[in-house]
């Protein structure tokens, strides 16, 4: 028994072995990467009025939060790879705009962003430095939408406390990043991520509000490569 123990211990030493000395090259054609960073979402807002009975010009703003995120990428060649990029939900406070603007806040929405890309990595593989770009698609989750008394206040005068929900919508994404090789294993990563995202609130009270978000993202990370 200890000498088949002993050879099994012995073999998967070895598979290890085998398995850095394969996998401790830059990042290049069939390799997983895995990432952990911060972003920033901020919302480039263009507003729709809220309709009727809302004062005329009644608008919304946005404001950005930070999270914690996380990603996963893999290289489909030396150049391009695919990568998905999750994250904690992010909590953002709505702002009357327009005429209403300076009223405060009107509520808060959490928005999960995933969002797919496919990358090209300019350079070769084993650069120490290597920008970027990628395109592809994000899915905007919105829940939790809470509002305030003064949301109710201007759109509803004397009725409930109103409740808004925010439509979820598939955005077109491009992105623009660049990499720093640390050394075989760990690398630097910041990013931009620019979404095209146009979305519909629909309130209690009955009202409807149209709203460009547009938000842009920046993120920081530190990478790992398997």
């Amino acid at each position: 028994m200890k000498l088949r123990m002993s050879s099994v211990g012995k073999a998967v030493a070895a598979a290890a072995v085998m398995a850095v000395a394969s996998g401790a090259s830059a990042q290049s054609a069939g390799q997983w990467t895995a990432k952990v960073g911060v972003a920033e979402i901020t919302p480039k807002v263009k507003s729709g009025d809220v309709s009727a009975p809302a004062l005329p010009g009644t608008k919304a703003d946005i404001g950005s939060d930070t999270k914690p995120i996380f990603s996963f990428s893999y290289s489909l060649t030396d150049n391009v790879s695919a990568e998905l990029d999750l994250g904690m939900p992010f909590k953002h406070t709505l702002y009357g705009d327009g005429a209403i603007k300076g009223t405060g806040k009107l509520g808060t929405v959490k928005a999960l962003p995933p969002t797919f890309l496919v990358q090209y990595r300019f350079f070769k593989p084993d650069a120490m430095l290597r920008p970027y770009i990628g395109a592809g698609v994000t899915y905007a989750y919105f829940a939790k939408e809470t509002g305030s008394g003064q949301l109710t206040a201007i759109s509803d005068i004397g009725g409930p406390a109103t409740t808004f929900k925010v439509k979820n919508k598939l955005a077109s994404s491009l992105q623009a990043g660049l990499v720093y090789n640390i050394n075989d294993r760990w690398f630097a990563d910041v990013a931009y991520i620019k979404s095209f995202l146009k979305t519909k609130v629909d309130f209690s009270s009955g009202q409807t509000q149209d709203i460009t978000l547009d938000p842009q993202v920046i993120s920081v990370g530190i990478g790992y490569k398997f």
